[in-house]
């Protein structure tokens, strides 16, 4: 029992791991440039927008605390 939660526990660190890259890590991975950098890096930021908006308003935040979430959210989604 405590080798299948350890084994459960393990494969939930190395998959969030491996996804985790940050827009500007992918555009490097890809090895964007030009109109399709900058394009991409509007999309990722976009969706990034979207989702911390999502998080904001889960976490009933309003004000300068929702302002900070978002600058904060956007900042490492993006990879400034």
């Amino acid at each position: 029992m405590k080798a299948l939660i350890l084994a459960g526990a393990l494969s939930l660190v190395f998959a969030g791991g491996a996804s985790a890259l940050t827009c500007k890590e992918d555009s490097d991975a890809k090895k964007l440039a030009g109109a399709a950098r900058t394009s991409h890096m509007k999309k990722y930021e976009t969706d990034a927008k979207a989702k911390c908006e999502a998080d904001s308003a889960a976490k009933k935040l309003a004000g300068a605390a929702k302002t900070s979430h978002m600058k904060k959210c956007v900042a490492d989604a993006v990879g400034s």
